[in-house]
């Protein structure tokens, strides 16, 4: 294993494995092998089982079980596979393994310190990512409908929506919240680049901040997604602790907040359960749904951090099986970019209250826990008159406080914390010029985000550019190994799930969300 330092003091950890790499839409190209791990999981060990997956594709956790116990299989067999519906995956990377290499994934900007190093700019170095792109949206073929109810080949949820990288999470996982928001700035900005129709935003990401949505700028970031048309869904958190308060941005009512499942291996709801680690949320506030998020099988990195650690939770020669609300998240944003395809002129509130609306509860726990239930996107597709608005009143202004924003949540270097009312680069946060920025889609322009070059300045085929940063008085953060706090290892499974600020926690890939009564309450007109 080597060290890398990249021109600003950002120590990145690869092997000397061969990797290769195409512009335009990702084509089949030699898989990246750096070291990586998967954030806000739970890395579970099993017998794998017959071929030609490696695993049993009937088994709890597999895709094609999940695809039907949410309905998915039904929007196939009905025409609908997220043809046409773009998906905005904030995260880690995403790898080029074979599933994720069939024309359907797209490099938006790599806002990562990984971008400063050509060798890990775009790719997934940590897992996350890549296992969530799989679960969205993977494919081994593209095909008909009809096709992607065969056993025999690996799907995700919507096989046919375009998956948009934008990557934020370093290899190590650091990443701080002025990135996440540059993110969602570009994301609004760039929507309808290239033809993508970006509608959903998938980001299994939060801090423990408590600062009020009311005036917390990485809410305000997120409600301008929605304002845009723009789903963003956010999980719903894994800390299992008393601590009732989700995640920022979750906590904000305009969002999609999803939490995790348990489906015992059945087709039925009536006998899911939310597993123990799952965050509770409050009579106010808690997960508006909940998906199958237990023992998901997706696709791997090979060689990466988590995948060297856990042998176990390998299933066959690809995937791999993590646990948690991030899984959760993505299983409900592939049922979006389906219901989208077919109903495309739903807003954001509408599609948020139909998925709530034909969702089942089940008896084995409350709402605050699993929301309305266990979510059915053909149910969802098949509901009409749905006219829903929620109240204008809970908008953010956007004018809080960045640090505050953060949470507990910092990137380091030498033990130095990046704090304070600053971006990323140090420099001076001005919370109203950038709310009235992000308002107007003004943020970015060209490769720069509020003044300052964070990126390339245009595409080379479907692939954003990159570029140096040359305005960086905070000049990075340096990880290794014993700087990680927080970790358990049980048994031979990996918890992420009281990790520090530094990493991706499970608690921060987490979110809140709106029950029952609040469909019927003020909230809803």
């Amino acid at each position: 294993m080597d060290e890398k330092s990249t021109p600003h003091g950002v120590t990145t950890h690869t092997r000397d494995l061969p990797v290769s790499r195409g512009w335009g839409r990702r084509g089949i190209a030699a898989l990246a092998a750096t070291t990586a791990t998967l954030g806000g999981v739970v890395m579970t060990a099993g017998p794998a089982a017959a071929a030609p997956l490696g695993y049993d594709v009937n088994a709890k956790g597999s895709l094609f079980h999940i695809a039907q116990a949410v309905g998915a299989h039904d929007s196939y067999r009905a025409g609908f596979t997220g043809r046409g519906v773009g998906v905005a995956l904030i995260d880690t990377g995403v790898t080029e393994v074979p599933g994720l290499d069939t024309g359907n994934v797209v490099d938006g900007p790599d806002l990562s310190f990984d971008s400063q190093d050509p060798e890990l700019a775009h790719r997934d170095a940590y897992g996350h990512g890549t296992h969530l792109a799989s679960i969205i949206a993977g494919r081994d073929v593209a095909g008909t409908p009809a096709s992607y109810t065969d056993p025999s080949r690996f799907s995700g949820i919507a096989p046919d929506a375009t998956l948009l990288d934008v990557k934020v999470g370093a290899s190590d996982g650091a990443v701080d919240v002025t990135q996440v928001i540059a993110a969602i700035d570009w994301v609004v900005e760039h929507r309808n680049d290239n033809g993508m129709n970006i509608r959903v935003i998938n980001l299994s990401y939060g801090t423990d901040s408590t600062q009020d949505t009311r005036v917390d700028p990485l809410s305000y970031a997120v409600e301008q997604a929605w304002k845009a048309g723009i789903v963003v869904v956010v999980a719903g958190g894994n800390d299992g602790s008393t601590n009732l308060n989700l995640a920022n941005p979750a906590q904000d009512p305009y969002v999609l907040a999803v939490g995790a499942a348990d489906t015992q291996g059945t087709l039925n709801a009536v006998d899911d359960t939310v597993p123990s680690w799952g965050t509770r949320g409050t009579n106010q506030r808690h997960v508006d749904v909940v998906a199958p998020g237990v023992s998901v099988t997706g696709l791997r990195v090979p060689s990466g951090y988590a995948d060297e650690r856990n042998p176990g939770a390998r299933r066959g020669d690809r995937f791999a099986v993590a646990s948690g609300t991030s899984q959760a998240a993505a299983v409900v944003s592939g049922e979006v970019a389906l219901l989208l395809q077919e109903e495309p002129r739903l807003t954001p509130d509408q599609v948020k209250r139909q998925i709530m609306s034909t969702s089942t509860a089940f008896s084995s726990t409350t709402n605050q826990y699993r929301g309305n239930g266990l979510t059915n996107v053909r149910q969802a597709q098949v509901k009409s008159n749905n006219t829903s608005t929620q109240s204008a009143q809970f908008w953010s202004t956007g004018t809080g406080s960045v640090e505050a924003a953060r949470g507990s949540s910092h990137v380091e270097r030498d033990g130095v914390p990046l704090q304070g009312e600053v971006d990323v680069f140090g420099n001076a946060w001005d919370g109203r010029a950038w709310a009235t920025a992000s308002g107007r889609q003004t943020a970015w322009e060209g490769g720069r985000w509020r003044g300052v070059l964070f990126s390339g300045d245009g595409w080379d085929g479907s692939t954003w550019r990159t570029a140096e940063w040359t305005a960086v008085a905070w000049d990075g953060r340096q990880w290794r190994d014993a700087d990680w706090s927080g970790r358990q290892w049980r048994d031979g499974s990996w918890t992420g799930i009281s990790w520090n600020g530094r990493q991706w926690r499970d608690a921060n890939w987490s979110g809140r969300q709106w029950r029952t009564a609040d469909l019927a309450g003020a909230a809803w007109s």
